[in-house]
Parts: C-alpha cells; sequence; structure tokens
C-alpha cells in the first residue's frame, strides 16, 4: 500500500472518529436563572393582569402567558388534578380507596395523584414533561410545583418519599429545560427537597401566619416568595411584614387570587 494511500486512510478515521465523539455529546441543558434579587412580586392565579411596575416576579399558571419584563414562575399543580381537568390524567394515576377517589379536603374537585410506587410516578411523570416543556417554550423562568405535601391527606396510603422520587425527577426534566424550581409548602422537609431533588426556591403560603418562615428561609435564603391571605391574618399584615422571620419578599392576596377588576381583590406588598 503506498504511503499516500495510507495517510488517506488514516485522515478518514480520524475524521470518522472526530464524527462519532461530536455526535456523543448530550445537547447542554439551557442555563436555570435564578430569583431576581430585587424588586417585589406577584401572584397571579386567578387571572393574569398587568403587574405594578415595581414587580419583577410573578407567579401564573401554566395555561396563562409569562408577564412580559419580569422574571416568571409557572404554576404546576403536580400532586393533584386541577379543577376540570381531571380527565386528562388515566385513571390508574389516580388515589383511589375503597370509597372511590381520595380527594383533597380543602379542594373537593381536586384528586390526589397517586405516587405509590414506580410505574404510577412514571405515568404522571409523562404527562407532567409535557407541561414542564410548555411552561420553558413559553418562555417561564422557573416553575412551582404545587401540592407536595398530598401524603398528608391520603390516610395513611402516600408516603414523603413517594412524593419526594416523583419532586426529583420532575425537579430534573425542568432543569433540563432551563427552568429553576421551586418547592411550594411542605415547609417541613425544606432540607430533603433541597438536597435530594435539588429545589431552587420556595413558594410559601401563610408562613408568616402559621410560623413556619425559618423553616424555608434558612434552606432557601432571601430565595423565598410568601403569600398571606385576607382570610387568615392573626394580626396586622403590618406587623407580620415586620417579623424578623418573615421573607424579604411577601403580599398579602385575596383567598380565591381574583384579578384587580373583579370583586374582593387584595393586593398589598410588605415596605422594606
Amino acid at each position: 500500500m503506498s504511503a499516500r494511500r495510507m495517510a488517506m486512510l488514516a485522515s478518514l478515521g480520524l475524521c470518522a472518529m472526530l464524527l462519532i465523539a461530536c455526535a456523543a455529546q448530550p445537547t447542554p441543558s439551557p442555563a436555570v436563572t435564578g430569583l431576581p434579587a430585587h424588586g417585589g412580586f406577584d401572584y397571579q392565579l386567578g387571572g393574569a393582569y398587568p403587574p405594578d411596575p415595581d414587580v419583577s416576579l410573578v407567579v401564573r399558571d401554566r395555561t396563562a402567558r409569562p408577564s412580559d419584563g419580569a422574571y416568571s414562575i409557572c404554576y404546576i399543580n403536580a400532586f393533584q388534578t386541577q379543577p376540570a381537568e381531571q380527565d386528562h390524567w388515566p385513571h390508574d394515576t389516580l388515589l383511589t380507596s375503597d370509597a372511590g377517589p381520595v380527594i383533597d379536603p380543602d379542594w373537593p374537585d381536586e384528586i390526589l395523584l397517586d405516587t405509590s410506587s414506580a410505574p404510577k410516578r412514571a405515568a404522571i411523570t409523562h404527562l407532567l414533561t409535557a407541561w414542564i416543556e410548555g411552561c420553558a417554550h413559553a418562555g417561564f423562568d422557573g416553575v412551582e410545583f404545587d401540592n407536595l405535601d398530598s401524603f398528608t391527606r391520603s390516610d395513611g396510603a402516600l408516603t414523603v418519599d413517594d412524593n419526594l422520587a416523583l419532586a426529583a425527577r420532575i425537579a430534573r426534566i425542568a432543569h433540563d429545560a432551563g427552568l429553576a424550581v421551586g418547592q411550594k409548602n411542605a415547609a417541613e422537609f425544606s432540607p430533603r427537597l433541597r438536597d435530594e431533588a435539588d429545589f431552587d426556591f420556595a413558594v410559601a403560603e401563610e408562613c408568616a401566619a402559621y410560623g413556619e418562615c425559618d423553616a424555608y428561609t434558612k434552606v432557601y435564603g432571601d430565595a423565598v416568595v410568601d403569600i398571606e391571605y385576607t382570610d387568615q391574618l392573626p394580626e396586622s399584615f403590618a406587623a407580620l411584614c415586620a417579623e424578623e422571620a418573615s421573607p424579604r419578599a411577601m403580599i398579602l392576596r385575596d383567598r380565591h387570587l381574583v384579578t384587580p377588576d373583579q370583586n374582593g381583590y387584595v393586593y398589598e406588598a410588605c415596605q422594606r
């Protein structure tokens, strides 16, 4: 074989190796952006509307568009069905008992999802993945997974480990899509959710009213937002804002989170 032919074959072999190496490289995940360090926030699950000019962070339902010019968090009910969306879920993903579907007693139009086994969690993840990726494609910056504490309403059918296993799985999917991941409630499990599920921030409800804010801020620092509600204030909102344990980003909202053009709308932010 001539030296020229040997050199040509060597070059072809090198090219083939380079192509294989390049093909084997995974596509890098989009960068995840953390919560803004300054500015107010708004919680708009009852309907989207233009936030106040000083608001830099907005939470909206996954069916809404992100807020223009603000860090936007996408709300997903990841552990229970949303009202009017029960038909989206395969029957075997719903938690049932001899009496029928297991319902959240505070939200009787929400059925608990059955996280009790790996196959069931996989089926739940299949649907949630489409929603998570939809949030990313829409332009949201983060995602909030609601009802992490559904196991506390399951009469022992579910455990914290069941829900944590699902949380870790969907958090990885969200991170791969470029979304920061938020813990919703379940204050006492904050260290595990951060360390084992790799959560980035927390969305708390009524942590000041129930004396739970420290459980979030000790784990997530300033990456905590809290919503207090008008029907559950143990003292004035100003007094709650003044408490040392209260997170920097804390607001007062009406329970049904209605829009400003509806009766009952309340929005007030702590002034610090």
